[in-house]
């Protein structure tokens, strides 16, 4: 395997693992603005 082919190898993993890290971070937040939830108490609304 020739060096290139090295380095794009290691970008390409440096560059998934940051998406893949971009993408839990952004889960693991809270949404913001309006919450409406429908369940068995009935129906409550929330300003986050």
């Amino acid at each position: 395997m020739n060096r290139n082919a090295l380095y794009a190898l290691v970008g390409a993993l440096v560059v998934a693992f940051a998406v893949l890290g971009y993408k839990v971070y952004k889960d693991n937040q809270e949404p913001q603005g309006l919450q409406i939830n429908f369940g068995p108490g009935g129906v409550k609304i929330q300003n986050k």
